[in-house]
């Protein structure tokens, strides 16, 4: 079975490279909002899109333009693949995924993507071969077993480089134990199962709250004593651009540390406990939930944030693929707390969230509320499955 798959690799730029890799972003982001500026002045003057070719023939006139010399250093491959992120994000834009496109800032995470030709991207004992940087030492924790498609570097706001692969790989199916489960999602627990069984929610923000409240307060004490004063309309008159204030920058960083570690803690968790279930069950039953209107209520949002339901589905999903696991969801209106997993009977009491356990008053038994829950959707889920 063909498929892509993807390996993250932490690499270590020597100092000629790190300028390269600079310019490289550069390169790339200059590109990308010159032509979203070019679609943007054509449709004012002349009200038609402009195709991702033309875009791809203004970025050749720029690489000969004397004034834009500089481009020809860069590689073409990356310059090509920011003028397909563009027309992707339009395309987003277009089908209602997304809003509309907006300019790459210098200060935001930087990165740029290449394709493999003629064997341009390789792995060469501890480094990996990238086209006009050459051998770069990295971390390798595993070697691709595929052909290598394209590359993406990128740089961490906290001054780290890594460099994604996409692979194109023969996936041989992992074994698992066979068992059925089913996941009722929480905020207290990350989840509980149908054997009731609760993972408990690391809450990471939370652990890491307090320290990253005091670095953010004193970022906004020195960036409102870089403020010389405001205009009519309210925006702020810099003493000096941000870019040239190294220490608010160092504090950025260290905001950018903590972000980043729980970043790291988070993604570590979910993925011991994804792993965990696709290594004992062979289904898994889930339910739908619209995670996007969840945290519009602002007194859950943060610990919705935290506990990060999407990542942990997604997760879910694509190691369920490798161990040729099924996924089953149940809609996203199926009354799983209120119903009775003994007798069926649908108790509207338990609509309340502050209920978390409850006796049927049909057959008199005990409900743990969300053991109950996961215990229907795995019922649903199987019903549905054979239906």
């Amino acid at each position: 079975m063909i498929q892509h798959k993807g390996y993250k690799f932490r690499i270590y730029p020597n100092k000629v490279q790190t300028v390269i890799l600079s310019q490289f972003f550069g390169c790339c982001r200059f590109v990308y909002n010159r032509c979203l500026s070019y679609r943007k002045e054509v449709y004012a003057s002349e009200k038609r899109n402009t195709s991702q070719y033309e875009c791809m023939r203004l970025v050749t006139a720029l690489r000969h333009d004397p004034e834009f010399v500089w481009l020809a250093s860069c590689d073409s491959m990356a310059l090509q693949e920011a003028v397909k992120d563009l027309n992707k994000a339009f395309v987003n834009f277009f089908e209602k995924r997304s809003g509309y496109p907006k300019f790459y800032k210098k200060l935001s995470d930087q990165s740029y993507r290449t394709r493999n030709q003629s064997g341009g991207i390789r792995i060469e004992g501890n480094h990996i071969v990238l086209p006009k940087l050459g051998a770069i030492k990295a971390k390798i924790s595993r070697l691709p077993e595929g052909r290598i498609l394209n590359a993406a570097v990128s740089k961490t706001s906290t001054g780290k480089y890594f460099v994604s692969l996409c692979c194109e790989e023969n996936i041989v199916l992992k074994p698992n134990a066979g068992g059925r489960i089913a996941l009722d999602l929480g905020i207290k627990d990350l989840y509980v199962d149908s054997n009731g069984y609760k993972e408990p929610n690391p809450k990471h923000l939370a652990k890491y709250e307090k320290r990253l409240r005091r670095e953010q307060r004193s970022v906004s004490r020195m960036i409102e004593a870089n403020i010389a004063g405001y205009a009519k309309d309210r925006k702020p008159i810099w003493k000096r651009p941000l870019s040239e204030c190294s220490n608010i920058q160092k504090q950025k960083r260290k905001v950018a540390l903590i972000h980043e570690k729980i970043y790291n803690c988070r993604t570590d968790s979910l993925h011991k406990a994804s792993s965990k279930l696709v290594n004992e069950n062979q289904v898994i039953a889930l339910e739908t939930l619209n995670v996007k209107g969840m945290v519009r209520n602002h007194h859950l949002a943060k610990a919705i944030s935290d506990v990060s339901w999407s990542r942990f589905t997604t997760m879910l999903e694509y190691k369920a693929f490798e161990h040729g696991c099924t996924i089953l969801r149940v809609p996203t209106f199926y009354p799983s707390s209120q119903t009775c997993s003994s007798c069926g009977h649908k108790n509207p009491k338990v609509r309340d969230l502050k209920v978390r356990r409850w006796i049927c008053p049909e057959c008199g038994v005990v409900h743990d509320r969300d053991e109950n829950a996961a215990k229907n959707i795995l019922a649903e889920a199987l019903a549905m499955q054979t239906a």
